[in-house]
């Protein structure tokens, strides 16, 4: 009797200490799922409870037609997956499908679509130099500020060198 209730007494016991299995879960995306966008983003941004480990993810984005728009560049920081996309051109429904591993854990598998929305014109900004009056030293022209300051040093370090041969000249002379 006294066995059974040991080995039952040890049963429970082993049973409580067995640590709790949670799997991974997807916790947020950039973009977000069933969200529309009207300018291209850069990189796809999965972000899971747990952390990711560093190798075994994929991350696969396809535009309306199935072609991978993808770059294959996937980059890990802890609980987030960043995957790199090229430019998308194509309006319609974006496909993104993941395989993300974490420690002493299953796959974590899924998809989920954004749509895009092509602008009617594309046409690039051109840059435009900001000035502030607050910093004197950043000058549009270049200024003199850095290149002043080199010539100076120059000439200090040419006339330092010359001090010292003068100095060792003296000391070998006097010998």
């Amino acid at each position: 009797m006294r066995k059974a209730v040991a080995g039952l007494v040890l049963s429970i016991l082993t049973f409580f200490a067995m640590p709790v299995a949670s799997a991974n879960s997807l916790v947020s995306s950039i973009p977000s799922a069933g969200v529309t966008l009207t300018t291209s983003p850069g990189a796809i941004t999965l972000t899971t409870a747990s952390p990711v480990l560093d190798i075994g993810n994929t991350v696969t984005v396809t535009d309306p037609q199935g072609a991978r728009v993808d770059d294959g560049t996937i980059t890990v920081n802890g609980n987030d997956v960043i995957a790199g996309l090229s430019l998308l051109k194509a309006e319609g429904l974006y496909t993104v499908s993941y395989t993300l591993l974490a420690d002493n854990d299953v796959p974590l598998q899924g998809t989920f679509t954004f749509s895009f929305k092509a602008p009617s014109e594309i046409s690039s900004q051109s840059p435009t130099p900001i000035v502030t009056a607050t910093n004197p030293a950043v000058t549009v022209n270049g200024g003199g500020g850095v290149p002043t300051l080199i010539a100076v040093l120059l000439i200090s370090a040419v006339l330092v060198f010359f001090g010292l041969c003068y100095y060792a000249w003296n000391i070998f002379k006097k010998r």
